[in-house]
C-alpha cells in the first residue's frame, strides 16, 4: 500500500534508510540527521510504501524533483519502487509540475527502474558534492515530459 507519509512514520523511514544505505550505499553519504534529510527544505509531499504494517519504501517530491526514493532490499522486485515513482509523478502533474530526478551514474539498479518505467536520460554531469568529491549524475524526466525528436 502506498500512502502519504505521516510525522509518526519518520522513525520507521530512518530505519528503512539505514537498511538501504548498508545494502546499496544510498544515500551516498549517511546524513548527520537522517530524519531531517528525509524532510528537506522545499518538501512538497512524501509517501511511504507499507507491507504488513511495516514501512518498506519511501519517496518525496521537492518542488518538481523526485527525491529520497528507496525500497527495502527484502521488498525489492514487488513493484514498489515503480508504484512510489508513479505516485510522485501523479502528484507533480496534479500541481502542474514536470518531475525530474537525479541519480548517480553508478546506481544501475535505480537507473534500470527509471528506464523500465519510461523515464529518459536528459543530461549527464559531474557534480562536486560535500568534501570536494566529484560524482557523475544523470538527470531523468518521464517520457511524457520530454519533447519528441
Amino acid at each position: 500500500m502506498i500512502r502519504k507519509r505521516r510525522d509518526a512514520d519518520l522513525d520507521a523511514c530512518v530505519a528503512l534508510l539505514a537498511e538501504v544505505h548498508t545494502h546499496s550505499g544510498y544515500p551516498h553519504h549517511w546524513p548527520d540527521d537522517p530524519a531531517r534529510w528525509l524532510t528537506p527544505d522545499g518538501l512538497t509531499a512524501a509517501w511511504v510504501a507499507e507491507s504488513d504494517g511495516t514501512v518498506v519504501g519511501h519517496a518525496a517530491l521537492c518542488g518538481h524533483e523526485v527525491s529520497r526514493l528507496c525500497v527495502a532490499p527484502a521488498a525489492r522486485g514487488a513493484g514498489l519502487g515503480g508504484r512510489l515513482l508513479r505516485t510522485v509523478e501523479r502528484a507533480a502533474a496534479a500541481r502542474g509540475l514536470h518531475p525530474v530526478l537525479e541519480v548517480k551514474a553508478t546506481d544501475t539498479a535505480a537507473i534500470g527502474l527509471y528506464e523500465r518505467l519510461g523515464w529518459i536520460r536528459r543530461a549527464t554531469e559531474r557534480q562536486e558534492w560535500d568534501g570536494g568529491e566529484v560524482v557523475t549524475v544523470h538527470r531523468y524526466e518521464p517520457a511524457a515530459a520530454c519533447p519528441a525528436h
